[in-house]
């Protein structure tokens, strides 16, 4: 026998090298939830300053969303970036925060119908 053949139980480390398309992607990523953030406080601020008091507790709620999802993008961000620069194998995919955001507009925007069908 040769002195080529596999042993059980060893494993082989071998480098892993980090394309930085996947440090621009994370970037990419955050930059877009950014943008969503950014409209979703603009239309806040539309209704904070030409809404009566329906509209600013609509605003509130957005506004306080907006905030929310900055700092979940924000500690994604960072976290993502951690491991993609540590090489760690992690589940990158975010199956949370477009839940949770997407559970929370709708809650924002129930509570904006009931206050104006309970206003006027």
């Amino acid at each position: 026998m040769s002195n080529l053949e596999p042993t059980s139980g060893k494993r082989i480390a071998l480098p892993v090298r980090v394309e930085p398309k996947v440090f621009f992607a994370n970037e990419r990523t955050f930059l877009s939830w950014l943008n969503f953030t950014v409209v979703l406080g603009g239309l806040a601020m539309g209704l904070l300053n030409f809404g009566d008091r329906v509209g600013r507790i609509s605003a509130i709620l957005f506004t306080v969303i907006a905030m929310s999802v900055m700092m979940y993008a924000l500690y994604t961000f960072h976290w993502r970036a951690d491991k993609i620069r540590n090489r760690e194998a992690a589940a990158y995919d975010d199956r949370v925060g477009p839940t949770m955001l997407c559970v929370f507009l709708l809650g924002a925007v129930i509570v904006n119908f009931y206050l104006r069908l309970d206003y006027n």
